[in-house]
């Protein structure tokens, strides 16, 4: 790209050429590196075929080999078997560039979720492999050679071979990822861990499919693929559970002196009265208020007694603070409304009508500083807007808890 094409402001969005541009050179470094890798690889490709093929060459019976049944076959089997090893090895540095390549458009929450199960997976896929070739392989194929019709001697085709044993290290691979998975689907907000253990059951029923669907037709090897999966998803479960009870804990944290008294000194205060003329927004909530707020917002109470709500209870606790709205508003939106209504709300603004409103509502009251204000009327958002406005209510609630 030419420099009269390059914007003035380094943080300005970039143009979709450019986006292509970097991509085109990340994918060019990925290939230099697996192409380096192979060149390393490649001499040795007949010790590495020996290395993957000897936990079926230690269950042949006395006198088998294996065999070549195509002509290249004793060229292209370790060729091939070359270049996947390279694939393998340097997957760090491509998912590296790939990482490269994404964070920049990523939020701050999402990038420190997103490293630590980056690295996870990369570990997670490699001890899947190791499991499948230590552990595996010995027993299915023990399993094979001992149910062999007398008669028949057992001697497989290279090829043949390496294809079952590529199909078994992806598979046990995959598997290995569930609890990469099952975090990322709490994480996101897809599911709780409540619902996961809910359906233990069907995953259970779900791993022993797969493993026969991705497994030879023999017990062995889709019980040892089943039961790795089923107990990588209740670790799944666990790291999950972790993973809601640290997002709850700094939720309750207290928030920082500091901050608190700068939030105070840009947010305008009465004695009674609001913030842009709800009752939501009063820095001294009525009684009334004061208990709503204990159910919705982690920060005004003992986090120890914070619980969630369910939809019902949420239904009733809006009407209570529409209600309240409503009894206040021919106070805060008179004649004789002070000057700190006037400057939260100027003269003759709408009352709040609908989501949209309530929406720049929040963020006002987010600007000012009034936490708790803003959360409340997302969560009216969160059970009035539709699918877009929800989603946007849950991101202002996010960029809340990592205020």
């Amino acid at each position: 790209m030419s420099p009269a094409m390059q914007p003035d402001d380094p943080g300005a969005e970039q143009p979709f050429v450019s986006h292509l541009i970097e991509l085109r050179d990340r994918l060019i470094r990925m290939s230099i590196a697996i192409f380096v890798v192979f060149l390393a690889l490649f001499p040795f490709a007949n010790e590495i075929y020996t290395f993957v093929a000897a936990p079926l060459m230690a269950q042949l019976p006395e006198g088998n080999t294996m065999i070549a049944t195509q002509v290249a076959a004793p060229f292209l089997t370790p060729f091939k078997l070359a270049l996947i090893a390279a694939v393998f090895l340097s997957m760090p540095f491509l998912l590296y560039q790939f990482w490269g390549f994404v964070a920049p458009g990523l939020y701050k929450h999402e990038k420190r979720l997103a490293t630590p199960l980056l690295i996870s997976s990369i570990f997670l896929f490699y001890i899947g492999v190791a499991f499948a070739y230590f552990l595996v392989f010995p027993l299915i194929f023990a399993f094979l050679s001992a149910s062999t019709p007398d008669g028949v001697a057992m001697m497989t085709d290279i090829s043949a071979y390496l294809d079952f044993v590529l199909a078994l290290f992806f598979a046990f691979g995959i598997a290995f990822e569930i609890p990469i998975a099952t975090i990322l689907l709490v994480a996101v907000g897809i599911t709780t861990p409540a619902d996961l253990v809910r359906m233990r059951p069907y995953v259970i029923v779900g791993a022993f499919v797969v493993g026969m669907l991705l497994t030879p037709p023999d017990v062995i090897s889709q019980t040892l693929l089943a039961v790795p999966m089923w107990l990588l998803f209740e670790l799944g479960i666990v790291f999950s559970k972790v993973l809601v009870r640290k997002r709850a804990n700094d939720t309750d944290e207290d928030p920082d002196p500091d901050a608190s008294d700068s939030a105070s000194s840009r947010a305008p205060s009465t004695p009674d009265g609001p913030i842009g003329g709800s009752t939501m927004g009063r820095v001294t909530p009525r009684p009334q208020t004061r208990e709503i707020g204990r159910d919705l917002d982690p920060h005004f109470d003992d986090p120890d007694r914070w619980q969630p709500l369910s939809e019902s209870e949420m239904e009733a606790e809006l009407d209570l603070i529409e209600a309240d709205e409503i009894l206040d508003a021919p106070r805060h939106f008179g004649p004789d409304a002070t000057q700190t209504t006037q400057t939260a709300i100027p003269a003759g603004a709408p009352a709040i009508n609908s989501v949209e409103e309530k929406i720049r509502r929040a963020n006002r009251l987010r600007e000012l500083g009034s936490t708790f204000a803003a959360r409340t009327v997302l969560y009216e958002v969160l059970e009035e807007g539709d699918a877009d406005q929800r989603r946007v209510a849950r991101n202002i609630l996010n960029q809340l808890d990592e205020a």
